[in-house]
C-alpha cells in the first residue's frame, strides 16, 4: 500500500525487503506456486510484493484480475480502535484501493476520521466520509450482519450530549475496479454566487471528467437541498447512469486532484460531494465488465385530495417553504390547520401517526448554463413539518404557487411488500449469473461482489418490528457479498416513480430524492472471454 511518500521511493523500500538476493530461491518458482502464496498476503504485504520485480508485478496483477470490494463495521467507541478493526479486516486480503468510503457517527470527529484514513491508504485514493444517522454492514469480528439506527433510539436521550456519545461507530469500504477511473468531485460555491450558478459549473465539472460517467454516489451536506441538483444530474447524465446517495449529513473528502481539494479553502462551502465512476480510456483492453444494478423499495402511500398551492413563502436559510393551498377543483384557500385537518380525518383508522409527507408535481424548464431550457417533469417529496391558522410548513424549497401536491404516509407493510418485489428483482440477477457459470465454469463465470444500501433513517428495526429488513434483499440473495450501508435523511437515487392517478395525464414521473424508501447499488462482474 503506498504512503504519501514518492512512488520511487516506495519501490526503493519494497525492493530492499524483497530483494532478489533474498528470494533468489523463488527464481525458478512456478507461477501459480507464487499465485497461491501472493493470494494470502495482507494488502499492505501484497502491495509491496508488487514491486519486487516485472514477474512478481505480473503474478500480483493475476491475483487482482477482477473487481474487489472490501467491507467492515465496528462499534469501538474510540475512532482509532474502530478504524484499526475495521482496516484489520479490510486489509487481511490482497487489495488496491481505488476509493474509500467511510460513514461514521456523529460522535466521531469527521476531519480527524478522513486525515486516519488518508495517512492509512496515501494521497492519491479519493476518500469520502459522511456523518450518517445509522450504519448498516458486517462486524469486522463475527462477521454478524448489522443494521444500527441511531436516530430511532435518539428520542430516549434527554440529553443530546449523551446521544452524540451513543453514536460512535464506522462501516469502511473500499473497491478495486479494474478498467473503471474514480474520483470525489466536489460542489462548492461561494456565498455570493447563485446556487444554481454553482449547480451547473459542478455538473460541468463531472461532464468534464468523462461525458458518460458509468455512475455518482452523491452525498449531500448538512441542510443542503438536493433535489435541484439531482434534477440537473437527471437532466444533463446519459439515461443509463446511475445517481444515488444521501441528500443531507456532514460530509468530508480527498480529492486525486489538489485543485478540487483547494476548494474546501476559506470562502467556499462544499455543498455535496460526489463519487464519480467511469470508463478508464487509458487502458489498453477492458479485463470484463462491470454491471451496476438499482433498486427502491418504497415506503409510503399516497392520501387524500390533491391541492394546487396558492401562496409560497421561502425560507432559505432554513431550507423550508410555507404554504396556502386550494383543494383541487376548489376556489376556497385553505390554511395548514384545515388542511392537515382532513388529512388526519382521512388517516382516522391508522393505529400509529404516519410520518406525512406531501409529493409535489413540477412542471419546469432545465438548462446547464446558456443552452436552451428543455421541460421537464418530476415529484419531489417534502417533509410535513406542522400547520398552523396561517400556513403549511414543509421542508425543503423550490415550489411555486400553481404546483400541484398530493399528500403522502409511511406505511409499514408497503415497505415490507416493497421489500419482497426488490428481493424478487434481485434473485433474477442470481439466476442469470447461474445460467452463464453453467456454460464456462463458476470459477471464471459471472459473479456479484458487493452492494450497498441508502435506507431512510426513519426505516429500521423499530419500523419494521424485526432487525435486518433493509438489508435484506442483498444479504438473502447473496450472502458471500460484502455488504455496506447507512441510515439518511433524504435518500436518493434517480428512477422513474409511477403514482396512481397520474397529474394531468402523465404516466410515469421523475423522481430523484425519496421519503421512506431503501436505496440498492448491486454490483456484479462478467469477464471477458
Amino acid at each position: 500500500m503506498e504512503k504519501t511518500k514518492s512512488s520511487s521511493t516506495a519501490r526503493a523500500k519494497a525492493k530492499a525487503k524483497y530483494s532478489p538476493m533474498c528470494f533468489s530461491g523463488f527464481d525458478a518458482m512456478n507461477e501459480d506456486l507464487l499465485l497461491k502464496i501472493l493470494s494470502r498476503l495482507p494488502a499492505q504485504s501484497f502491495a509491496s510484493a508488487a514491486c519486487v520485480n516485472k514477474s512478481w508485478n505480473r503474478v500480483c496483477n493475476r491475483v487482482l484480475s477482477r473487481p474487489k470490494l472490501a467491507s467492515a463495521l465496528s462499534l469501538k467507541p474510540s475512532l482509532h480502535d474502530a478504524l484499526k478493526e475495521v482496516f484489520d479486516k479490510i486489509l487481511s486480503e490482497p487489495i488496491r484501493p481505488h476509493f474509500a468510503i467511510a460513514n461514521v457517527g456523529s460522535g466521531f470527529e469527521l476531519q480527524m476520521t478522513l486525515r486516519l484514513i488518508r495517512m492509512k491508504l496515501g494521497c492519491l485514493v479519493p476518500i469520502v466520509v459522511s456523518v450518517a444517522n445509522g450504519i448498516i454492514g458486517r462486524d469486522a469480528l463475527t462477521d454478524e450482519l448489522k443494521e444500527v439506527n441511531w436516530h430511532a433510539h435518539f428520542s430516549d436521550f434527554s440529553d443530546e450530549a449523551d446521544a452524540v456519545q451513543m453514536n460512535e461507530g464506522i462501516v469502511m469500504t473500499i473497491a478495486f475496479f479494474p478498467g473503471l477511473k474514480i474520483d470525489a468531485i466536489p460542489l462548492v460555491r461561494r456565498s455570493t454566487t447563485p446556487l444554481e450558478s454553482a449547480i451547473d459549473k459542478f455538473v460541468t465539472d463531472i461532464k468534464e471528467y468523462s461525458a458518460f460517467p458509468e455512475g455518482i454516489l452523491l452525498f449531500g451536506e448538512g441542510s443542503s437541498d438536493m433535489k435541484p441538483v439531482m434534477e440537473k444530474l437527471d437532466y444533463a447524465m446519459p439515461k443509463d447512469t446511475f445517481i444515488i446517495g444521501n441528500e443531507r449529513g456532514c460530509v468530508a473528502y480527498r480529492s486525486r486532484n489538489d485543485s478540487r481539494n483547494a476548494c474546501t479553502r476559506t470562502g467556499y462551502s462544499v455543498e455535496a460531494v460526489a463519487l464519480v465512476f467511469a470508463q478508464d480510456i487509458n487502458r489498453s483492453s477492458a479485463p470484463g465488465e462491470i454491471k451496476f444494478h438499482v433498486a427502491l423499495s418504497n415506503g409510503i402511500l399516497p392520501v387524500g385530495d390533491k391541492y394546487k398551492t396558492a401562496s409560497v413563502r421561502t425560507r432559505s436559510s432554513e431550507s423550508s417553504t410555507w404554504l396556502t393551498a386550494r383543494r383541487e377543483g376548489q376556489q376556497e384557500i385553505l390554511d395548514g390547520q384545515r388542511i392537515l385537518d382532513g388529512v388526519n380525518d382521512e388517516l382516522a383508522n391508522h393505529i400509529e401517526t404516519p410520518e406525512l409527507y406531501i409529493g409535489v408535481f413540477k412542471r419546469r424548464k432545465l438548462s446547464i448554463g446558456s443552452e436552451k431550457p428543455r421541460q421537464g417533469t418530476s415529484i419531489a417529496f417534502h417533509g410535513v413539518v406542522k400547520g398552523d391558522e396561517e400556513y403549511l410548513y414543509v421542508d425543503g424549497v423550490g415550489l411555486k404557487t400553481g404546483d400541484i401536491f398530493q399528500f403522502y404516509h409511511s406505511d409499514c407493510n408497503t415497505a415490507l411488500a416493497s421489500c419482497a418485489r426488490v428481493s424478487d428483482e434481485l434473485k433474477k440477477i442470481k439466476l442469470e449469473a447461474n445460467s452463464k457459470n453453467l456454460n464456462v465454469g463458476a470459477s471464471n463465470g459471472t459473479c456479484v461482489f458487493g452492494g450497498f444500501v441508502f435506507a431512510c433513517c426513519g426505516r429500521g428495526e423499530s419500523f419494521f418490528g424485526r432487525p435486518n429488513v433493509d438489508s435484506s434483499p442483498i444479504s438473502e440473495n447473496f450472502p458471500g457479498a460484502p455488504l455496506s450501508g447507512m441510515f439518511c435523511c433524504g435518500e436518493m437515487a434517480r428512477s422513474s416513480f409511477i403514482v396512481d392517478g397520474q397529474c394531468e395525464g402523465e404516466n410515469s414521473i421523475a423522481c430523484c430524492v425519496h421519503a421512506y424508501s431503501s436505496v440498492y447499488l448491486l454490483m456484479s462482474y462478467t469477464p471477458s472471454q
